[in-house]
């Protein structure tokens, strides 16, 4: 993967999502309407982290390559040369997958 022109700012990443399942557990081939939303993907780029009320910056827990689970309807698409990412802030994150 190429390296991504995007630099998120504060306590936000940037997330690829992986690829909605083709099949059922069963071997049903699920036509593109019927298709799950994604809830894991990798970390592509990542902000410095959050400033509290203090003045000190708290750093973010995951990191760029990271594999995360994050909630169904979390972030906001967008598109950079073609490829498709959501930008959420890391609290959308639920676990880093090992």
């Amino acid at each position: 993967m190429a390296k991504l022109k995007l630099n998120p700012l504060t306590d936000r990443v940037v997330v690829q999502a992986a690829e909605a399942e083709e099949k059922t557990k069963g071997g049903i081939i699920l036509p593109d309407t019927a298709k799950e939303k994604p809830v894991e993907g990798t970390i592509v780029a990542a902000g410095p982290g959050k400033v509290a009320d203090n003045g000190e910056l708290i750093k973010l827990t995951v990191k760029v390559g990271d594999k995360v689970l994050y909630g169904k309807y979390s972030g906001t698409e967008v598109t950079i040369d073609g490829e498709e990412y959501l930008i959420m802030r890391e609290s959308d994150v639920f676990a880093i997958i090992p």
